[in-house]
């Protein structure tokens, strides 16, 4: 699928924009910034003190998603400036909503990113069944992540990730977003390296 890329509009509740953003051409709000890059339902990946945020929407069963796994892994090791914020956003389905409910839940446990990394290396769909035998195979508390699934911070942060792709009119998953710009569908390394470059430039770091 090939890769497709689109500034973000200001729109609807996200209207304010600091003044340095007047002089960019389609600035995104910064209400909607920090809605993308600091959510603290959200789990982040690499620098959290980095001068760029990259935010990537993705789905446990979308298999491009899956395949930018291990370039997300190199970016995030070669670049020690970036902060990456991930977003579960299942819209493949009821399986893909118990998988992004399960890693969730697995966050205040510090276990985010084996899960995270398991469940998008499986080759079985992503369903209740699947995610609890790779729940099991990591050795990792059962009955505490069914019961952190319920928690109050992932039940806001699936129906903000819907609510945020919704109001910018992202075209699906993956999903990239870093200064103005947002990509859609499977990239390679060196299209993550410029799309973050580009938003380096454009926030002037």
């Amino acid at each position: 699928m090939p890769t497709r890329r689109f500034l973000l509009a200001s729109a609807g509740a996200f209207a304010a924009m600091p003044a340095f953003a007047q002089d960019r051409p389609n600035p995104m709000p910064e209400e909607l910034r920090q809605a993308l890059e600091r959510d603290p339902t959200a789990p982040v990946l690499g620098n959290p003190d980095g001068n760029i945020t990259l935010t990537e929407f993705f789905d446990y069963n979308c298999p491009h998603c899956k395949t930018m796994l291990p370039l997300m892994s190199e970016l995030v090791r070669s670049d020690p400036q970036l902060r990456v914020v991930l977003r579960e956003w299942p819209v493949f389905g009821p399986g893909s909503e118990f998988a992004a409910r399960a890693s969730l839940a697995s966050l205040p446990t510090g276990n985010y990113w084996r899960l995270h990394a398991a469940l998008l290396g499986m080759r079985a769909r992503a369903e209740e069944a699947t995610v609890i035998r790779v729940v099991r195979d990591l050795g990792l508390d059962e009955a505490a992540i069914r019961t952190g699934m319920q928690a109050d911070t992932v039940e806001r942060h699936i129906t903000y990730s819907h609510l945020l792709g919704d109001h910018m009119g992202l075209m699906g998953t993956p999903s990239f977003i870093c200064g103005d710009e947002a990509a859609f569908g499977a990239m390679t390394l060196e299209e993550l390296r410029a799309l973050v470059q580009r938003g380096r430039r454009t926030m002037g770091v």
